[in-house]
């Protein structure tokens, strides 16, 4: 693949939209360039104006948009940005449906459900689909008329198993991305997707664009500070000044996107082993670690021939203020998680490798402690490392949004086995 920013032969145009056109690349089979328009649009091109630069920003906020998914272990069309104006994506036949999730009733939501107020929160967020069609104003659809529009792409039928993919993917987009905007102090309102089918994989994936015409975000939760598409959408008049306003607020949102691919939170693991012996445990749970980005340290220490060692190692870490969970790795009578516990306000998780002659009874160990003591007992190593995970994704999004989508890609690979068997089965 020829490197980021270096001359790509352009082929012919795939197609064209209001705000973007795609075409094929020769020298990349299965991939094709997405270039942006500096065009902005409302009530599908009703209104219509040319915003210089507008092409640089929504390429800069849907790389990144895209590049923060991808990293959490999304499945998305996106390859890498190629220019200021173009990101390169997999060829996807796409589904010509625009996936909605909406946390706040604002907008058309209101206009279709009178009685409802502005503002209505929607636990678990509120999903809604629309059919791609501007000569009828892209009418909602239902999931039934989904299904039994038969729609076949790439060679994938459309049935209940892929609407609810995309379904459970559109939530799954949302939540990360909604929590990746509140260190932010922004309220991600709602947000709107749209999925493909890989030309090359056959498979669903997140295609398409996601920039500041996808989204209504309103910093402090403030409708009146809107910094979105519906800044433009809610002029009296196009003018040259108030153009350029629509222009500051996007631009404000393509400066602070690229926040979402950092995180201030800090945090670590340390696993304290019994023994050298216990170290291919270990090193899974380090493994294990890594895949959610999150740095592990491994020790050796008994607590119990050497409880001055293990207590002046636990001091080492707790002097830093890098917020750290202990993992306890000892067989046998584990004395050294309950020690541990015992000594620090720091979390403590058991996960002792258990052997098969007497592993029923040393579970007891790390079971059966005294009054006063909260470490929990996880006997995965993988488990260990996503328990981890799950406090540290309480304050980092980037490991919550690993987590969020690793529950996603785990539900997706049931549904599909599912499926699978039953066409077996049939």
């Amino acid at each position: 693949m020829a490197p980021a920013g270096a001359e790509l032969k352009i082929g012919k145009k795939v197609s064209e939209g209001k705000t973007k056109a795609v075409f094929e690349l020769p020298e990349l089979p299965g991939c094709v360039l997405m270039q942006s328009k500096d065009q902005i649009t409302a009530g599908n091109a009703a209104r219509k104006d040319r915003l210089e630069g507008k092409a640089a920003i929504s390429n800069a906020t849907t790389s990144c948009v895209f590049q923060l998914l991808r990293e959490a272990g999304m499945k998305t069309a996106f390859v890498r940005k190629h220019s200021d104006t173009a990101f390169i994506a997999a060829h996807c036949e796409m589904i010509p449906i625009e996936w909605v999730c909406r946390r706040v009733a604002t907008g058309s939501f209101l206009k279709r459900n009178p009685g409802v107020k502005e503002g209505y929160k929607f636990y678990p967020p509120k999903i809604e689909m629309f059919y791609k069609d501007d000569a009828n104003n892209d009418p909602q659809w239902s999931e039934e008329q989904l299904i039994e529009a038969k729609f076949c792409f790439a060679g994938l039928i459309i049935g209940q198993t892929e609407v609810d993919i995309m379904a459970h993917s559109t939530q799954a987009i949302f939540e990360i991305l909604e929590k990746s905007w509140q260190p932010q102090n922004c309220t991600l309102v709602d947000l709107k997707v749209e999925f493909g089918v890989n030309m090359s994989t056959k498979e669903i994936v997140l295609a398409d664009v996601i920039d500041n015409d996808s989204w209504r975000l309103w910093p402090s939760g403030d409708r009146s500070q809107q910094k979105d598409k519906q800044s433009y959408r809610d002029l009296k008049e196009v003018t040259p000044e108030a153009l350029q306003m629509v222009k500051r607020n996007f631009e404000w949102v393509a400066e602070r996107v690229e926040l979402l691919l950092k995180t201030k939170s800090q945090g670590r693991v340390v696993v304290l082993m019994g023994s050298p012996s216990d170290l291919s445990h270990c090193e899974m749970i380090k493994k294990s670690c890594a895949n959610f980005g999150i740095p592990c340290e491994l020790r050796v220490t008994s607590a119990h021939k050497g409880p001055d060692e293990t207590l002046r190692i636990k001091s080492e870490y707790e002097g830093d203020g890098i917020p750290t969970v202990f993992v306890a790795v000892a067989g046998r009578s584990n004395g050294l998680g309950p020690v541990m516990s015992g000594n620090t306000a720091y979390p403590v998780v058991n996960c002792p490798p258990l052997s098969a002659d007497w592993g029923a009874q040393d579970v007891w160990s790390s079971l059966r402690l005294p009054s006063g003591l909260g470490c929990s007992t996880i006997l995965s190593p993988e488990g260990a490392a996503q328990f981890a995970a799950q406090i540290f994704g309480l304050s980092n999004h980037l490991v919550w949004a690993k987590l969020r989508s690793s529950m996603l890609n785990t539900w997706i690979s049931l549904k599909q086995a599912d499926k699978k068997l039953r066409e077996c089965t049939l």
